[in-house]
């Protein structure tokens, strides 16, 4: 497992393997730290064993499975804002839920069915990939998520880099979702990137 980011008790139990003896063994293993257990049945090598460390977004993936990364974290890893993100934000059909573990901080945001999508495979380097949201789906879906995010004040408090966004791109999305919040943020990004000069010098 040490080639493996993150592996799961089901990979382990292939073949003549008795699941008592695996199961004590691994629980010996986080007890001692050479494992870090991130959900049930979910683990990580811990270092120095390990020869890789997971990305935080394939992390998140693996917590909630049907998941994808948005919101925040996926605008600074388009460089659509400038901050630096330490928690990891997924949307997930699934309970809204917040994990702690020794890899990072990870919460949960439910959306409905009909907006799980605009996500993309992204590939992460080392061989590791994950579910991440389109720049303009994840600011939908941080505008949708949280109070008055289709605020002018609010998206201009995000400083987005408009240059990164398509906002074609942006009007279709808001488009599919059909909520009157998201068409009213998806106009608004256009009128600030309409007057982007006065905008960027506040």
């Amino acid at each position: 497992m040490s080639d493996e980011p993150l592996f799961e008790t089901g990979l382990l139990l292939a073949g003549a393997v008795d699941p008592a003896d695996l199961h004590r063994q691994l629980s010996r293993w986080t007890r001692t730290g050479r494992i870090h257990q991130l959900r049930r049945g979910l683990y990580a090598l811990a270092p120095p064993w390990r020869k890789q460390t997971p990305h935080p977004f394939l992390v998140a993936n693996r917590l909630a499975p049907g998941s994808y990364v948005s919101g925040l974290s996926a605008l600074a890893f388009a460089h659509v804002i400038p901050e630096h993100v330490a928690e990891v934000t997924s949307v997930t059909t699934g309970r809204p839920h917040i994990r702690c573990t020794p890899l990072g901080r990870f919460s949960f945001r439910h959306v409905k069915p009909g907006l799980l999508f605009g996500c993309r495979h992204v590939d992460l380097g080392q061989g590791q990939h994950a579910f991440v949201a389109a720049p303009e789906k994840a600011l939908l879906d941080l505008v949708h998520l949280h109070p008055g995010g289709d605020d002018e004040a609010y998206l201009r408090e995000l400083r987005l880099d408009l240059d990164a966004l398509q906002l074609d791109v942006l009007g279709a999305f808001a488009e599919t979702a059909a909520l009157p919040k998201l068409a009213r943020a998806a106009e608004r990004v256009r009128r600030l990137a309409r007057k982007a000069p006065a905008y960027e010098s506040l």
